[in-house]
């Protein structure tokens, strides 16, 4: 497949992966149209058949971390997101719903950014443990932990 056909499907949910990074809609096209080059002159380095979608996803939470508002930056949680968590249908989606989305946004917010970045991927973007762990180069069992915990807080949060 090419880059314009692996890419383009991806480009709504790095957009918002982008925009719930920067807190701003600019600085997100900005870091999206950055991931893109960066993606587009790596592309010799992808392996064909290997997750292009954790693939990019790294690229661009890389490029985020390196940039001077990425270094700055606490993530904010939109209204889709809270949204997007709560139509889950899992127990804590379930517990979720019944609440104040307020409630559930700020719970989510005061996570350290480690909890927050595995819950959003997890629960918004829907990647599997394995992508999520490819995507921020940390084991499988960091990402089911840090999961675990950060559903934990989100609940004790919400009590």
């Amino acid at each position: 497949m090419s880059f314009d056909e692996l890419v383009t499907p991806l480009f709504s949910a790095l957009y918002n992966y982008a925009r719930w990074l920067t807190r701003d809609p600019a600085e997100a096209e900005d870091l999206v149209q950055e991931t893109y080059v960066k993606a587009l002159r790596g592309f010799g380095s992808f392996t064909a058949g290997t997750n292009f979608r954790a693939w990019i996803y790294r690229i661009l939470r890389n490029t985020f971390l390196t940039s001077k508002s990425g270094l700055k930056a606490t993530a904010s949680i939109d209204d889709d997101v809270v949204e997007t968590v709560a139509a889950e249908g899992t127990p804590e989606s379930l517990l979720m719903s019944r609440i104040d989305a307020e409630a559930l946004r700020r719970a989510i917010e005061s996570l350290p950014l480690i909890f927050r970045e595995v819950l959003l991927l997890s629960d918004m973007e829907e990647m599997s443990y394995r992508e999520i762990a490819e995507t921020l180069g940390i084991p499988i069992g960091t990402v089911t932990s840090r999961l675990l915990r950060a559903r934990r807080k989100v609940r004790e949060a919400l009590r």
